[in-house]
């Protein structure tokens, strides 16, 4: 085996993960979602969405990752840098929008301090 085929064997491994842990994610976060129905806790839809978004997000970064490798290391043309450049893009819009749904706010922008309007543990001693 040579470089080029080592490096398209762990870019490939990589995507493998990729997909793995998205579908993973999702086989989960439907047990994890279906737990909380037994249990009569709620929101369910939200817990399920912010569940399955966190293993797309994971599975992104993988999928990233091996594209990166395989691009760079295999295929090191302007095309296929240019191709690299816009899945990049979409993935990382595609994080963003999945980062502002399972927390409601943009990935640069900072946490809010808990209140006593949104923390009950924080409530007043009144």
């Amino acid at each position: 085996m040579d470089f080029q085929n080592i490096v398209e064997f762990a870019g490939t491994l990589i995507d493998g993960a990729g997909v793995l842990i998205i579908l993973g994610g999702a086989v989960i976060s439907t047990a994890l979602v279906l737990l909380r129905m037994i249990r009569g806790l709620r929101p369910v839809y939200r817990a399920y969405r912010q569940y399955l978004g966190r293993s797309i997000l994971l599975g992104l970064e993988f999928l990233v990752a091996a594209d990166i490798i395989r691009t760079v290391a295999v295929t090191p043309t302007l095309d296929s840098v240019a191709v690299l450049a816009a899945i990049i893009l979409i993935r990382t819009f595609l994080s963003f929008s999945l980062e502002l749904e399972i927390t409601g706010r943009w990935p640069w922008q900072t946490k809010k301090a808990p209140s006593a309007e949104t923390d009950p543990a924080l409530g007043t001693d009144g």
